[in-house]
Formats: structure tokens, sequence, C-alpha cells
């Protein structure tokens, strides 16, 4: 019964805990209720050690990634601390009731990795000693007799034996035996018992001092024994040298120290230690102490040594520094005295400096083990370790510590504060490209440093890599910082119209200015990345440049899939997540194409084979070192290494044995391969191909999806037939109507007509596309409506085209296919009203008159003597003319224009491997059949004449149809003169363009302009 009593007390305490409601509220007493019947009847199954642990190290590892170090290193440190530690009434650690209660805990935590923690310095109890002299209070009373020499510690028999055979070994091993004064023998036998005592007493540390190290870096000066041989003693040579030769000189005083301890300082210093003796930091330099001398050296040559060795020491402590604030970045202010550098950032860092600390920390590590290896020797004394020989085997390390501090000056040090992290991703990123073609260039002799720079190159680019992955195959460009030169307009959604053109924005990075730009946005971006401006120099990310068309166009393209096909098939989501379990990331294939590449290398299992390869790639290489000198000396051109380094850069080519098998050796000095260097190479066959690929696969999606899901090539067909009138039958019944009305003299620009007229003639052979046609009237301009062919000018033909084809047929286009409906019209119309005339017309519309005249006055017909029969013989000739001018030009734009024009962009078409290809073929297409429709603005003066020529038309068909008087006459001579001028200016302009070679098409309809002319 007390059991449950506790248990009850304990649930009391914890409602009041959890909900805060006081033991006399109603509501206390129903929570206490449903917490006993769940404690005393309902059982639980045991946790489970395991899942606890994995939800452990979740939270720790989704702590990383969110960059919360702190959080994360408190959680894991806390948790562990916890499991470690014994429970009041459970024995041992790790036990199930560790793990339950750390399962409540978790069971009552929302969302660790979002709350703001800052871990609190935690009090310790003190454990609290008895002072009290338990032995005195004991033996008080007692005598007892401790000798004539109470300090003496008891014998020991195990102890002499030590001592004895510790005093043989030292004497047996050569060592020599530590020669001091009697006085100091008696010091340090005094203070021998008192070893064992604490470290903080005064005698013990004087024990150490004088038993484990001299103290060089104190101001005592200290003496140590050495060789009086003249060359261990040459800084007193020197120093008596200098009091001989100069009375006035004075010297300082100084501290001397053993070349080891200088080699071990300078171990630690190159190893990120700051506070050493030798060396010392202020203001963020290092410097070498004035006042240190070693005994076989000048101070002057030590000097020299050492303030080398502390230029390596800077760069060292410079990079380190950096990797701290990058690993453990702080948004407080900077202390004083520290470098400005560390106000950079008040932010987490971005990925691809993070990476480039992480390729920083794995050199340094490398670097550590070698210099601890050293200092190991140093201390077992297997062989002799001099400062010199310490510097020999670090020099190819040191070289490589100059390359990273040019790296790291110019790709970051040198970068302003307020730079965006755009600029400073791409420039870190070109500085290390640029780094590895200029070494690479070089040959042999910078292998190692080539070698080093492409591991930091690699590691660098890994968040690049992993953005361009996760955009072109999830379609999702995930770039917190804003460190990739492309980023993403979040204001226009994937379904909007203008989505393909201002859906992204590429940067570009100025040298001069060191400015970002935006050059261009969404599908211009890719045809205008080659183009640089005179002014400035334009540069983005140069290792992506060559494939960074196809990076734009398969994220846009995926992009854009993903939304279609999520609207159409919502479970998509799952089986992309299966999907992507089994797929290797784009910096996975990267990786392992080149472990492929350079697999004789890293694969030891080759080494059996590596010696006749290298015969026979030694003998390819004499032999095409051969040909290429031969070919050299035919430019007057005697250079061995030239010959030697353009054999190499064939034989790196993938097909060389087998070409070079086959005697096909071709020495082709505007080949790729001789103009690229090897990085370039290693780009083009381990990384480029991927992207390629991927390229491939998505836009070709993409496309097969808007072909046959979305009806992309019916809509085309169908602007085409509506607009450029391909559906001849149809559109016949349209505009005749139209001009049957201006015909008769009525009012044809109601909206009302013109839609029916559209509707009922679509219907009958398009029924799919009548709901997406319509048409409308636009104000034009006062002057032209005194022209009768441009009454019709303001006529707007429309088509709703769905989202996604509105990508291809924008509004724009419309417009341009508007202008060439118009221009169109205008030469129907023409060809309309000449083809419905009648050769009686003009008769009749004369007798009639004639008649009435004749009825109302005294006038008779010989009293006229007008020539009207040959007047009508002259309306013939200038109607066959017209008819013959108006017929060549319609022939002219319906086939030779607008029919092969089609064709070829149909082919084009089912070739387009983008959609942004696609976008373009279509704009090229609109720009050709505007162009050669005579429509361009440069050429206006073309199309004026040919519009004064059809309007003369006009003008001809309503003088038919009115009939002539003798009034009229002179008008028909005006006719035949502007018509015999326009026609005249026309043949001569297009002969002059065809023969420039400006306008081949305009061939034909020279040729049939210049057939119906007069000859004079």
């Amino acid at each position: 019964m007390a059991h449950w009593n506790k248990f009850e007390k304990d649930l009391n305490k914890l409602i009041q805990y959890i909900s805060g409601v006081p033991e006399e509220d109603p509501d206390f007493q129903m929570a206490l209720q449903f917490a006993w019947s769940n404690v005393r009847f309902h059982r639980f199954l045991d946790v489970d050690s395991h899942k606890i642990t994995r939800v452990i190290d979740g939270i720790h590892e989704k702590l990383i990634i969110h960059s919360e170090l702190p959080k994360a290193v408190s959680w894991r440190r806390l948790t562990d601390e916890f499991l470690e530690l014994p429970l009041e009434t459970v024995e041992g650690t790790k036990t199930k009731e560790h793990y339950a209660i750390l399962s409540l805990l978790l069971a009552l935590s929302d969302s660790p990795s979002n709350s703001q923690y800052t871990e609190k310095a935690r009090q310790k109890e003190e454990v609290q000693h008895d002072d009290f002299d338990w032995a005195k209070y004991l033996m008080e009373g007692e005598e007892i007799d401790i000798g004539p020499y109470p300090d003496t510690p008891e014998w020991s028999e195990e102890e002499s034996e030590e001592e004895l055979q510790e005093s043989l070994s030292r004497e047996d091993s050569g060592i020599q035996v530590d020669k001091t004064s009697p006085e100091e023998q008696a010091q340090i036998k005094k203070a021998a018992p008192h070893a064992s005592s604490k470290v903080g007493e005064p005698e013990a540390r004087l024990w150490l001092e004088q038993h484990v190290v001299t103290q060089y870096w104190t101001n005592r000066a200290f003496k140590f024994s050495h060789s009086f041989h003249l060359h261990s003693n040459l800084a007193a040579v020197w120093e008596q040298h200098l009091y001989n030769t100069d009375p006035l000189y004075y010297s300082d005083e100084r501290t001397f120290v053993t070349e080891a301890q200088v080699i071990r300082e300078t171990l630690w210093l190159l190893s990120g230690v700051n506070k050493l003796f030798m060396y010392t930091l202020h203001d963020g330099k290092i410097s070498v102490r004035t006042d240190i001398m070693v005994a076989h050296l000048t101070q002057n040559c030590l000097r020299a040594v050492l303030e080398q060795i502390a230029a390596y020491g800077q760069v060292v402590f410079r990079l380190q520094k950096f990797m701290d604030e990058v690993i453990g970045y702080s948004s407080e202010s900077c202390p004083p005295g520290t470098l400005p550098m560390c106000k950079k950032f008040t932010e987490p860092p971005f990925r691809t400096y993070q990476s480039f600390v992480w390729a920083l920390h794995k050199y340094f590590v490398n670097f550590k083990e070698e210099l601890v290896s050293i200092e190991k020797c140093m201390i077992t004394k297997d062989e002799t370790v001099t400062l010199a020989a310490v510097l020999e085997k670090l020099a190819p390390r040191l070289s490589q510590l100059k390359i990273l501090h040019k790296v790291f000056s110019t790709g970051i040090a040198e970068v302003p504060p307020d730079t965006p992290n755009v600029i400073r991703a791409s420039h870190l990123l070109n500085t290390l490209y640029k780094a590895i073609i200029e070494y690479d260039s070089v040959g042999e002799a910078a292998e190692q440093t080539v070698s080093l720079l492409f591991s930091l190159w690699v590691e660098t680019v890994r968040p690049y890599l992993e953005i361009v992955d996760e955009w072109i195959v999830h379609g999702n460009l995930s770039d917190p910082a804003k460190e990739f030169i492309i980023q993403r307009n979040n204001n226009v959604p994937v379904n909007h119209r203008d989505f393909w053109h201002s859906t992204c924005t590429l940067y570009s990075v100025s040298e001069k200015t060191g400015i970002a730009e935006n050059i261009s946005d969404g599908a211009g971006s890719s045809c205008n990345i080659d183009q640089e401006s005179s002014s400035k120099q334009h540069t983005m990310v140069s290792f992506l440049k060559p494939v960074l068309k196809q990076i734009i166009m398969a994220g846009k393209s995926m992009q854009l899939l993903q939304n279609l096909e999520s609207k159409d098939n919502p479970g998509l989501l799952m089986q992309n997540a299966h999907r992507d379990a089994e797929r290797k990331s784009l910096y996975a294939l990267f990786l392992e194409s080149l472990q492929s590449r350079l697999r004789y290398r890293e694969n030891p299992e080759s080494c059996e084979h590596a010696v006749p390869e290298q015969q026979a790639t030694k003998e390819s290489l004499i032999k095409v070192q051969s040909i290429v000198a031969r070919h050299l000396e035919l430019e007057d051109v005697h250079d061995p290494l030239l010959a030697i380094n353009f054999a190499r850069l064939y034989m790196e080519q993938s097909d060389f044995h087998e070409r070079f098998s086959s005697g096909d050796v071709n020495v082709d000095r505007s080949s790729e391969s001789v103009t690229c260097q090897t990085f370039e190479l290693t780009l083009r066959s381990c990384l480029y191909p991927h992207i390629d690929k991927r390229y491939l696969e998505c836009c070709g999606k993409l496309m097969q999806t808007l072909k046959t899901d979305y009806k992309l090539v019916e809509y085309l067909q169908a602007m085409r037939n509506f607009f450029l009138l391909e559906a001849g039958e149809t559109m016949y019944d349209f505009y005749v109507a139209i001009f049957d009305k201006v015909k008769e003299k009525e009012s044809w620009q109601h909206l009302s007509f013109l839609n029916a007229r559209l509707q009922e003639a679509v219907a009958q052979h398009y029924p799919e596309d009548s709901s997406r046609l319509s048409i409308y009237l636009e104000n034009i301009d006062i002057v032209k409506k005194r022209l009768p062919v441009h009454s019709i000018d303001g006529l707007t033909l429309s088509y709703k085209v769905p989202w996604p084809v509105d990508i291809v047929i924008s509004s724009e286009c419309q417009k341009i296919y508007n202008q060439v409906f118009i221009l169109l019209l205008q030469i129907k119309w023409a060809k309309y009203s000449l083809d419905v005339l009648r050769f009686d017309e003009p008769t009749e519309a004369y007798e009639k008159p004639r008649e009435t005249l004749f009825e109302n006055s005294n006038w008779s017909f010989e009293a006229l003597k007008s020539p009207i029969r040959p007047q009508i013989h002259r309306m013939f000739l200038l109607r066959v003319k017209l008819m013959h001018f108006v017929n060549s030009l319609h022939n002219y734009i319906m086939t030779r224009i607008l029919h092969s024009t089609g064709l070829e962009f149909q082919h084009q078409i089912e070739e387009a491997k983008d959609l942004d290809q696609l976008i373009k073929i279509h704009y090229r297409y609109l720009s050709t059949i505007y162009d050669r429709c005579l429509l361009r603005e440069k050429i206006s003066f073309v199309k004026e004449a040919i519009m004064k020529v059809l309007n003369l038309v006009l003008m001809f068909a309503n003088r038919w149809q009115t009939g002539l008087g003798v009034s009229k006459i002179e008008s028909i001579e005006k006719m035949e003169s502007d018509f015999k001028n326009c026609h005249m200016f026309l043949v001569t302009v297009l002969n002059k363009a065809v023969c420039r070679g400006s306008f081949p098409h305009l061939e034909s309809l020279a040729s049939s302009l210049m057939a119906g002319m007069e000859q004079s």
C-alpha cells in the first residue's frame, strides 16, 4: 500500500508541474483519476534502448546539419553523462530505467532542433573535507620513539633494490651521470623524499625543474654542458671577434637554447601553437625573439633561419584562424587587438567556405602527423635530428604552404567583407581552377602542387555539384546562402506564363570591379553566356562554363516537369523517393569517374602490369615525339621540350592507342587536345558527361510530355492554320464575308458579326479550336483610315493558348502572327477584288448612263466623240497587269515564304532537344517570316510601295464597278502612271538586293515582277 501511496504523490507532482492546475480544481481530480488508472491497470512495453539511441543520434546529426554545433555538442555530452550516471534506486549505468527517462523526455519535447538553447554552467556541490586530525586525537597521551633522525623516511628493501638497479642502468647505458657539486647534491637529497608530494608544492616544482627540463623560457639564465669544439662554440668565437674588432660593441643579455629546443618550438609553431618562447604573436603577426642564441650559430644566422620559419608559421596562423572562424563562427563583436577578418562571419558561413575549410583541415591533419613523427624521432633519439635536416624534410610541405597562402590570399582574404556570397564562392573556385591550370602547364615539376590544389578543388566544389544535382534531379534549387551563380526568382510561380524566361537569374563577376551583375534571365541566359563586354570581363565559375547552358535547361525542365507530373500524378513523390534511394549523386559519380581515370595511382594490384605498360608508353612517347619534332622543324622550330609536351598531350587522349596502332597520327595544331590542359580534359571526361546525360534525360522527357500530353505541335499547327491562312477553305469563308460587305458599301466593323462569321467558319472543320479563337478591333491611325487597304488594320485575331504551351506561344508571338495575318488579308483582299471583276461590267456601267444622258439632253453620240472602246481596252490591260502583280506577290508569300519556311520549322521542331531550343526555333521562324514578308522597319519603303499598289488595286476595282465616264478617263491614266512607277521602283530595288546577295529569297519575286514590266 505504501508503494502505491508513493506513486500517488509522484502523480500529484507530475500533474501540477505539467498542467499547473491546483489540487482544489475539479479538473485536477479528473486528470489524477485518468493518470492513476493508466498507472495501475495499463501495461506498457519496455523501452527499446536501440530506438532511443537512434533518436538521440538523429537529433545530434540534425543539429550538425543545421549548423547548431554548440547545441549538438551539449546534446551529445549531456545524454552520454546521464547514461553513465547511477540512479538513486537503480544500480549500474545505461539501464532500462535510464532509457525510460530519456524516452519520456523525448516524448515531452517539442522540436529540439528549433528551440533556442544556451547551456548554463552548473554549480557542483563542494565536497566538504573533514579537517579533524583523528590521528592526533587517537594518539593523545601516547609516546612514540621515532629515532635520532626523524626526517629519514622508512626503509624498504624494495626501494633499495630499485635505486640500485636504476644507478646500474644509468652507468651501463653510457649516459653521462649528472655531475653536480656536493652542496647541490645535498639539496637534491633533501628534496628527494618530497618528490612524491603534490606538484603544486614548491619543493616538488623545484625537483621537477632540476630533473625534467631546463626552463629556458624564464628570465633566469641556465648553463648547460656541451662540447668545447670550435664548431660547437661558434657564437662565442664570433662574439669574441666582435669585442676585439669593435671597441664600442655592446652585447645584450641573451638566453642560450639548444638546437633541439629550437626544433621543437619550430614544430609546435608549424602545428598551430601560438604561445611560444622563441616565436611571439603580436597584433596577428608572428616574430622572432632577438635575445636568444644557439652556441654553434651566430645570432644573425639563427635569426635569418627563424624568420623564414616564422613566415611559414604566419601562414599556418592565418589559415588556422580562418578555419576556426568558419567552424565556430560568432555573432558577437571581436575583441580589440584581433584581426579584422573575424568580423566577416556574423552569420553561418556558406557551404563553399565550409568545404574549403574541411579540405584544409584534412591537409593539416596529415601535416601535423608528419610533425609529430619528427618530434617522436627526436624523443627516441634513434637518429640525429638537426634544424637543417628538419627544414629539408619539410621543404615540400613548406612550398605547399606557400601555395595555400597564395590561394587563401587571392581567393578569400582580398575579398571585401560586404561582398555577396555568390562572388565569394565563385571567386574562390575560380582561384583554385586558375591555379590548377597554371601549375598544370608546368608539367612534372609541379605534380605535387597540382595534386594538392586538385584535392582542395574537389572538396571545395562539392556544394556546387550538390546544388546542381538537386536542381537537375528534383527541380529544387536549394541555395539558402545564395552562393550559387544561378538564383531562383521566387516571385514567379512555376505555373506562370513567364516562368521559363524569368524564373532564374544568372550572376556574373566583374574582374575589374568585383561586383556581381545580373547579365540575363531565364532562357536568354543560356544564349548570352559566351558574350563579353569590351569594357568589363564577366566571368562565372569557370569549370561550369562549358555546361552552364545544359545545367540551366535541365534545372528548369525538371522544375517544370515536376510540377506537371505532380499535378497529374499525386503519388509521384513516393516513386521519386524510391528512385533516389538507388541513385548516385552527381558528386559521387564524379568521384567514381576520377578514381577510374586515376586508378593506376591508387590500385596496388596494377603494379604487376605497370612496368610493361610504362615501357610501352615510353616507346610511344618517343615515337610521337619524333613525329612532332619533324612537324615543328617544318615551321623552323627546334625545341625538344615543346615536342615532348605536345606528344604527352596527344597521348592523354582516350583514343590515342587506337589511332596510333592504325597509323593514323596527325599533328593538328588546331586540335582541342593541344590547346586544353590535363585538368580540363579530366573535367571533360569525368564531370561533363554526367551533366550532359542528365540534361538529355530531363529535357527529352519534358519535350515528350509537352508534345504528347499537352499537344504542343497541334497548337503550333493551329497558329499556322488560322493566322497564316494555311487552313485556306476555313479562313476563306471568314474573310470573304468581310470583303463582300466592303464591296457592297456596308458596315462590317461589328464584333458580333466578325466573331459569328469566324466561329461559323472554324466550327465546320476545326470544332475543337472554335472556343479558343476570337477577334476584336483595335484603333488605327487616322492617316491610314483614308487609304482603303488600311481599313482592315484594326482586325486582331486572338487564340487562347493553355499553360504550359503559352511558354512557347506567348502574347509577343501572337503580335507577330497578327502582323503577318493583316498583310495576308490585304493581299487576299486585293486578289479577291480583281478576281470577282467581270468583263461586261464596264460596258454595262457605261451604256446605262449614256442612254439617260441622251434622253435628257440634245447631245448625240457623234457629238461626244469620246474614245470609250479604247479606254475600256486600257482598263482590261491594266487589270491584267495588276492581277499579274498581285498573283506574283501572293504566290511568293504563300509558297516561297510560308510553305517552305513552315516545312523547315516542322523539321526543326522534331529535332529540338530542350524547351529553350524549341522557343528559339519558334522565335527564329517568326523572325524569318516577318523579315521575308517585308515587315521589318529597315525595308519599310518596299512595303509602302507594295501597299500603294494594293491600294491602287482596290481603287481600280471600285472604278471598274462604277463604270467609265468622260470625267474618269484621267483617273485611269493616273492609275497607269502610278502603277508603272511603283512597279519599276520595286523591280529596281529587288534586283539590286538580289545582285548583292543579301536577300536571296527575293529572287523569285524579282523575276516574276520583271516579267510583268512593259518593254520600253
